[in-house]
């Protein structure tokens, strides 16, 4: 049972990362454009640019909390707030909540646009994304020509009307839209790519999102949460759509199948030793590679048997190591017996024999290279009187 215990832990770890991961991925996605955010995605660095201007910056993070800094500012059910506020569009909102917030005060950004944004307040589309360079303001918006080029995100196509300012052209689109009737002006520019802890010191980033979120004493930064979701508009949930059985019987196939795995899966016991039924002699092997070896003529094979043998024991000789290459060790047989590098080399690695006479040959070399370095590391001791000419 100990593998299953195994296997069951591994499923824990591999679960509860996967859960982390998950979790980390979502907190990404949460921490885009947050104004109290330290990191790249985060949206810090603009509001404290805009509190050290006097700006009052208020995070909001559910929709009770957005009515109450409306009111505190303001606004009421037919007055907007006398405040600039940040409005992503959020699909947590539905179409006529995201209308009537967007409506709630005298400037709103719209700072994640997507096309509902586009669609319902400008009767504009998405039409492409960023450029290839900075863009210059090529409009009349004043906030705009102050801060200068920048490097746009999102593209909007501008609607036909005269009354939506277009900034940032590219072609027939824009970077920014705005719109001012009765004294409400609506801006949607894509602030992820330009407002961002990590974005906002680039090209007139800065500037120009100071000017577009600092024209009044007050800023609302509005980041909605799940609750904020509209009842009606929230997709139903898997088991929402199931009839109620089908859990039940999910869970009770997936005990039957552990109950099989566990009662029919194999259960690996220790190693058991098992005798041959005959012993084979090492020199009977020898002899026969051997006979292999001659009868195909694979004298580069046989060459390359006798030479990893002979570089084997000359590095034990030498004090060496296992896995010295075998140029090295040519090398220390060269300087060890006084002989010329290239001559060593040739017997140890390079040289090819093309017939048998020059194979055994190659051999006697082989074993008379040993034989001189056994004599000059151990003159005490008698060399070996074989090199194994047989491979």
């Amino acid at each position: 049972m100990g593998g299953w215990v195994a296997i069951g832990a591994t499923l824990v770890v591999v679960g509860i990362i996967a859960t982390i991961l998950a979790g980390m991925g979502q907190w990404t996605r949460r921490d885009l454009l947050d104004p109290e955010s330290t990191g790249t995605d985060g949206g810090r660095a603009l509001a404290h640019i805009l509190a050290d201007r006097g700006v009052d910056v208020r995070v909001v993070r559910d929709r009770h909390a957005l009515e109450a800094a409306l009111q505190s500012a303001g606004g009421t059910d037919r007055t907007p707030a006398e405040a600039t506020l940040v409005l992503p569009d959020s699909p947590l909102l539905s179409d006529a909540t995201f209308e009537k917030i967007a409506d709630s005060a005298l400037d709103v950004v719209i700072a994640q646009p997507q096309a509902r944004a586009a669609r319902v307040l400008f009767d504009a589309e998405l039409s492409g994304y960023g450029t290839d360079g900075p863009v210059a303001p090529a409009c009349a918006l004043p906030a705009a020509q102050r801060s200068g080029a920048i490097l746009p995100g999102t593209l909007f196509a501008p609607p036909a009307d005269g009354d939506v300012t277009a900034c940032y052209t590219v072609d027939q689109d824009a970077a920014l839209l705005q719109r001012t009737r009765a004294g409400r002006t609506v801006t949607l520019i894509d602030a992820t790519e330009l407002f961002t802890n990590s974005t906002l010191t680039a090209n007139g980033n800065a500037a120009l999102g100071v000017n577009l979120l600092g024209g009044r004493s007050t800023l609302i930064w509005y980041m909605p949460s799940a609750a904020d979701a509209d009842a009606g508009d929230v997709a139903p949930s898997l088991g929402e759509l199931t009839p109620d059985w089908v859990s039940p019987v999910i869970v009770l196939l997936l005990l039957a199948g552990v109950a099989a795995a566990v009662w029919r899966g194999r259960r690996f016991g220790p190693l058991v030793a098992e005798n041959l039924p005959v012993t084979v002699r090492a020199a009977e092997t020898t002899d026969g590679r051997a006979r292999l070896y001659a009868r195909s003529g694979d004298r580069l094979h046989v060459a390359d048997r006798l030479r990893i043998g002979t570089l084997g024991r000359l590095a034990r000789l030498l004090g060496l190591g296992r896995t010295t290459p075998a140029n090295e060790v040519s090398d220390a047989v060269a300087d060890r017996l006084g002989m010329p590098r290239a001559q060593v080399r040739g017997i140890l690695i390079d040289d090819r024999p093309g017939t048998d006479r020059e194979l055994l040959a190659l051999s006697d070399r082989l074993r008379d290279l040993e034989r001189r370095v056994h004599q000059a590391v151990r003159p005490d001791t008698n060399p070996p009187t074989d090199s194994g000419r047989t491979p």
